[in-house]
């Protein structure tokens, strides 16, 4: 069933209604649950799969995923919980590990588990670094900078005046390109 052409459009339709309301799911958990849902139609209707397709509503799909979401974090006791912990749009760190992302595809030949666990690293070191603003344990240990994490931003804009270009897919892909790569899938 995943290798046809209904269920990528299915998936990809349901990420789209799913981004329209401003939630992210893995799109594995997309692609299980349509899987499910289409089987379990075809068998309770006792028909094949590929006519249960008719039946499918990328929309509904979406709405059922983003209320179980909704659902789950309510009832949650940790705040956030179901959500990426996201930095502010045109974060200037953010745009740095997106610049990275090109030269590292260079340095490591294009090995992509190299590139991406240089990228995990930055991006958990600044994660770490932007909540050491409450960090009591974290003093004196970021130099200069201390713990103003806006004056670390305002630093980072400063040395690359045009570091928020990094968030132009276009501007990134051209890099990406430029450096010998590409990403397809197969």
């Amino acid at each position: 069933m995943r290798n046809t052409k209904a269920f990528k459009e299915a998936v990809a339709q349901t990420l789209a209604e799913l981004a329209h309301r401003g939630v992210t799911l893995a799109p594995s958990t997309v692609e299980d649950t349509i899987e499910k849902d289409v089987s379990t139609v075809a068998e309770q209707l006792r028909i094949q799969v590929r006519s249960a397709w008719r039946y499918f509503d990328a929309a509904a799909l979406a709405d059922r995923l983003a209320h179980s979401a909704s659902a789950f974090e309510e009832s949650s006791t940790e705040k956030g919980v179901g959500q990426a912990p996201m930095p502010p749009i045109d974060n200037p760190e953010l745009a740095l590990v997106l610049a990275g992302v090109p030269d590292s595809l260079a340095q490591t030949g294009g090995d992509l588990y190299a590139v991406i666990v240089n990228v995990a690293v930055n991006a958990w070191m600044a994660g770490h670094i932007h909540g050491e603003d409450g960090c009591a344990g974290c003093d004196g240990s970021r130099g200069p900078a201390g713990h103003d994490w806006q004056t670390r931003m305002r630093t980072i804009t400063e040395m690359q005046p045009n570091i928020s270009k990094w968030f132009d897919r276009d501007v990134w892909t051209r890099a990406v390109n430029d450096a010998g790569y590409a990403v397809t899938r197969r």
